[in-house]
């Protein structure tokens, strides 16, 4: 199984940013300097210490003084850098990349969480940017939600387009001889029943309706089924109408919006 390796990974966006040489930053005197990384919004900072490890790896000292999962407010400084000129400023912007959306994500998911009960748990997906997968997932969990699977390996999931490929009772019956736990996709009541009747762990209602939700539920309690099964809702679900999936039932709430439409937060370098 690969591992991360998040060192590697930090120096490889460096590398990416740097190219041969910061020729500009390479004008400058060779002074050392001190920086400080503030928020200019609101914000639950997350990446800090790994924007702490991408200065480092260009042989700068980081303090910092918001770790992840603290609140910040505008103007508050996160972090302070002491180094040689050039070497702060060509890690400038990759720290700030990656600051700034890991902290988007977790404040996102520190809104929505909120929203929610807490024995309903908020669910990242895999719609993530290829490169950033890690970093994505480690700043929903830093805003209280859940990681998921990171990757294709850690569990089956049978989606519609598996399905297209292969009846669904036959699928589930391959993956129960093989594995303990696993996800069914399902887009009707009908499914998401034959699925729980054939030994599905997790179902998927995909693009339910609260109300689909309610029903398909009272369906699965009426035939002794809903304890057998942990329920997940996904599909256009937001700030606007997560709080009314919630009052369902469900056990999970899956949202891919928070990793593939992040805002992220307003933050900057100030010598």
């Amino acid at each position: 199984m690969l591992t991360f390796n998040s060192k590697k990974q930090l120096s490889e966006f460096l590398a990416e940013d740097i190219g041969k040489g910061d020729i500009t930053s390479n004008l400058l005197t060779k002074k050392k300097i001190s920086a400080r990384i503030i928020s200019r919004e609101n914000a639950i900072v997350a990446g800090a210490s790994y924007a702490k490890d991408i200065f480092k790896l260009n042989g700068c000292n980081v303090k910092i003084l918001k770790k992840d999962g603290s609140n910040v407010k505008p103007n508050q400084t996160i972090m302070v850098i002491t180094g040689n000129a050039g070497n702060v400023l060509a890690c400038e912007r990759t720290a700030l990349n990656l600051l700034t959306r890991m902290s988007g994500i977790a404040t996102q998911t520190y809104k929505l969480v909120k929203k929610i009960p807490k024995n309903t748990k908020l669910y990242a997906t895999r719609k993530t940017a290829p490169g950033l997968r890690y970093f994505d997932k480690e700043a929903v969990e830093i805003g209280g939600g859940k990681k998921h699977r990171l990757r294709l390996d850690e569990m089956v999931m049978i989606k519609d387009n598996h399905i297209a490929i292969e009846n669904l009772i036959s699928l589930i019956q391959k993956t129960k001889k093989k594995y303990k736990k696993f996800e069914v996709e399902v887009e009707n009541t009908a499914d998401a029943i034959l699925a729980a009747k054939e030994g599905a762990t997790i179902i998927m209602l995909d693009n339910f309706t609260p109300v689909q939700i309610k029903k398909t539920i009272k369906i699965l309690k009426d035939q002794k089924l809903r304890d057998k099964v942990m329920l997940e809702a996904s599909g256009g679900i937001n700030s606007n109408n997560i709080a009314k999936y919630s009052k369902t039932g469900v056990d999970i709430i899956s949202i891919g919006s928070i990793t593939n439409s992040v805002k992220g937060i307003d933050m900057s370098l100030e010598i």
